[in-house]
């Protein structure tokens, strides 16, 4: 079974954009997850989930809140402290200026608040993981910093998380140039952690 999320006020689907920093996406798709795990067909320990950009975003969200999802694999996630996501876009991302720019007037800065826009990070609870995870970005990525995907590898790493993460010579931010060995690495991925041996 697949299942595809549409984030609420983007595409066609209702409701307003929430941005990075709010909790909306992973609300909506941890409601779908605990939907899927209903439908008769569906086997609940065996679910896996797929992120691309924002969607790897709210794939790492998701398996540090839920233990449902036995594996995650992201493509050229947003992924990064939220200082370095403000530098990159300022607020005008995913939601338009006034999410950041409401909590920046509330909370202060990532400079005068660091605790409290560590707590709106995901890499801040590594630890609560609820499966291993696949790193994918392409090398010659314009829109997100390969950079990022190699912090999220390391971090994993340092909290002794099973982690695995691939890069791709001059592939762009949807890994156009190495998307058939992206692909079936993604699917050897879950093969192996909601279908095979590594099940547990």
């Amino acid at each position: 079974i697949t299942f595809k999320s549409d984030y609420r006020g983007n595409g066609d689907s209702e409701g307003t954009p929430s941005g990075h920093f709010a909790p909306g996406y992973t609300i909506d798709v941890l409601n779908a997850v605990g939907s899927l795990k209903k439908y008769p067909d569906a086997d609940a320990n065996r679910m896996g989930m797929w992120g691309h950009s924002l969607g790897g975003e709210i794939t790492l969200r998701a398996m540090v809140v839920s233990q449902d999802i036995r594996a995650g694999v992201i493509w050229a996630g947003t992924v990064a402290p939220p200082g370095e996501q403000l530098g990159m876009w300022g607020g005008g991302f995913h939601g338009g200026p006034s999410a950041p720019r409401e909590l920046v007037d509330q909370y202060g800065t990532p400079e005068q608040n660091p605790e409290f826009w560590a707590s709106l990070s995901a890499i801040s609870y590594l630890g609560y993981l609820s499966g291993p995870v696949q790193l994918h970005h392409g090398e010659a990525d314009e829109e997100v910093p390969l950079s990022w995907s190699q912090a999220l590898y390391d971090a994993i790493n340092q909290v002794g998380k099973t982690a695995e993460f691939y890069t791709y010579p001059g592939s762009d931010h949807n890994i156009s140039q190495g998307f058939d060995l992206a692909m079936r690495r993604t699917i050897e991925f879950f093969d192996k952690y909601t279908k095979g041996d590594e099940l547990n």
